[in-house]
């Protein structure tokens, strides 16, 4: 089980769909790439979190307690 939010590396393909639904969790490089904001990998209490995992096309996405 997670205990923070994390996305693998290996498996992003830079679809930008996590920041794009929770800005305030993630943010992309230049090339679209996902990244979890420093101090945010407890995702904060952001209500669009699930749905910002939901829409990562790759299912690279992790969340707490998952």
């Amino acid at each position: 089980m997670a205990d923070r939010i994390t996305i693998d590396t290996d498996v992003c393909i830079g679809s930008s769909q996590c920041a794009l639904r929770a800005p305030s969790v993630f943010t992309s490089d230049d090339d679209g790439f996902g990244m979890v904001i420093p101090g945010r990998e407890d995702g904060g209490g952001d209500p669009m979190l699930k749905e910002a995992a939901r829409a990562c096309p790759v299912q690279a996405i992790t969340l707490p307690g998952t």
